[in-house]
């Protein structure tokens, strides 16, 4: 494991817009192709991963940084682009920061790696079907008193694993059915994509599709699925489909809280879809047992983040972020001068990397 400490002098601040600060990346860091937010102790602080596979700690406000850690993820040079979508890679880290994931988006590799140890503690490998469809399906969470990784091992399957000793807590097989020619009982049609898990801990949103393509986000809860019923995930009596959209997903999408989420787009189909968001709520069922819809609103476009109050839309045209209230849809605000990718909830930290800066703002 590396462990050398890199002092800041300061962050190296090199513009400002109306708060936003533009602050350059530590040469040290190399070229930062990732980045995830984590909490260190009381002062929050983001991996880093670099161009080498190089795994850094990085307060970006003082600018210290320390290598913590390598990765070894294949590069799969044979993808073929699905729609535009390239194969790059992305890091994940758990809350508390002592464990780290990086995955091939669109791809089909990725590893969880302890930190704390430099170890690989679990070599991913969602089996290839349609990968370039989805981001690699990938979320850390937490199930009495442990660190969890929640990850695709297949098309149409995702488990959970122990992330520490990378020990499977999701295994099942599909019982083989009478009809030779039937489907087996809990098969699911549904081509898991991006996760994002609630602000509690408690639920998972997958941004998945089905054939024959029709993107649907669907949420179910994370602790019977690992303690009671192992196959919750697929057809579990928690889980909640929230909308349909033909030829629509891998866009904007977030957990406003711990019930409400936000979905981009406003319509059936790609070929008709109105810029905008819409404002589920699923804890209660709607029109034909899906999510309960609360509220559309013309406006934002993703990437789409929030703070448990309002939701944040970060891919309107120009360099800038839009602050929406979501119960009444209402424009509060507009940052200019970035057009965040990243967000840091405890630091309430929106960052945008590009060409060795960093564009930074707290709100």
């Amino acid at each position: 494991m590396l462990t050398t400490l890199v002092p800041g002098v300061g962050a190296t601040v090199v513009g400002s817009y109306d708060g936003v600060r533009q602050v350059r990346v530590p040469p040290r860091l190399g070229a930062v192709v990732a980045l995830a937010p984590v909490r260190d102790g009381e002062r929050p602080a983001w991996l880093a991963l670099g161009e080498d596979g190089t795994i850094s700690r990085w307060d970006v406000a003082t600018g210290d940084h320390e290598a913590v850690g390598t990765t070894i993820v294949p590069e799969e040079p044979d993808h073929e682009p699905f729609d535009g979508r390239l194969l790059r890679r992305r890091l994940h880290a758990s809350h508390d920061g002592m464990f780290a994931a990086v995955v091939n988006d669109y791809g089909r590799f990725g590893e969880v790696i302890d930190l704390r140890t430099g170890e690989v503690t679990l070599a991913l490998d969602n089996q290839g079907y349609e990968e370039e469809t989805v981001p690699f399906s990938l979320a850390f969470g937490q199930s009495l008193g442990r660190c969890v990784v929640i990850h695709r091992t297949d098309w149409n399957r995702l488990d959970v694993s122990d992330a520490e000793s990378g020990v499977l807590l999701t295994d099942r097989s599909f019982p083989a059915p009478a009809d030779g020619d039937s489907l087996p009982k809990h098969h699911l049609d549904y081509f898991h994509g991006a996760l994002y898990v609630s602000p509690d801990g408690k639920r998972i949103l997958d941004d998945g599709w089905i054939w024959h393509p029709i993107g649907f986000p669907s949420v179910w809860d994370l602790a019977p699925w690992i303690e009671s019923n192992m196959w919750e995930s697929e057809d579990g009596p928690s889980r909640v489909d929230v909308c349909g959209r033909a030829d629509y997903w891998d866009h904007g999408m977030t957990w406003i809280d711990s019930v409400r989420v936000a979905v981009e787009g406003i319509g059936d189909t790609s070929s008709t879809m109105r810029q905008g968001a819409r404002i589920f709520d699923m804890s209660r069922t709607g029109e034909n047992g899906m999510a309960a819809e609360l509220l559309a609103f013309e406006g934002p476009t993703g990437p789409f983040f929030s703070d448990g109050t309002h939701l944040f839309s970060c891919g309107d045209a120009g360099l800038s972020m839009s602050i929406w209230d979501p119960v009444e849809g209402k424009l509060l605000g507009v940052v200019p001068g970035i057009s965040p990718t990243h967000h840091h909830p405890g630091a309430r930290q929106f960052l945008q990397l590009a060409d060795g800066v960093v564009r930074l703002w707290t709100a």
